[in-house]
């Protein structure tokens, strides 16, 4: 199962406290918007994105379609059969990509510690 660029998403309580903590471990802002409390660093092929305010937990984030340059795969697995092999093998959805619709879609599947997995394909 081919589920494209992962990264985490950190809840944070001081976006610039954050930020500035990450770099000194060699990650770079890579994208985001810091007035909308959200930035994406990277250190080579890692990438953590950092949430102020936006959400409670830590997520394990995978972006189907996307390497981790956020640069389109020239073919990749649908979000829409990600979700349907997962659920033929049991995992359990809190939200569900729309089976009728093509192009961008998420699901988030919750693992056995409480810990929330998105699966966010943007093409």
């Amino acid at each position: 199962m081919e589920l494209g660029n992962f990264s985490i998403s950190l809840a944070v309580k001081d976006l610039e406290a954050s930020r500035e903590f990450y770099e000194k471990f060699g990650f770079t802002v890579f994208g985001g918007e810091p007035s909308q409390n959200w930035l994406i660093l990277k250190n080579g092929d890692h990438v953590i994105g950092l949430f102020q305010g936006m959400f409670e937990k830590n997520i394990l984030t995978f972006n189907p379609g996307w390497d981790n340059n956020v640069q389109q795969l020239a073919t990749f697995t649908d979000i829409r059969e990600l979700q349907r092999q997962l659920k033929a093998q049991g995992v359990s959805l809190t939200s569900e990509a729309d089976e009728s619709t093509t192009g961008p879609a998420s699901f988030i599947a919750v693992d056995p510690d409480g810990n929330p997995v998105f699966v966010d394909q943007h093409v």
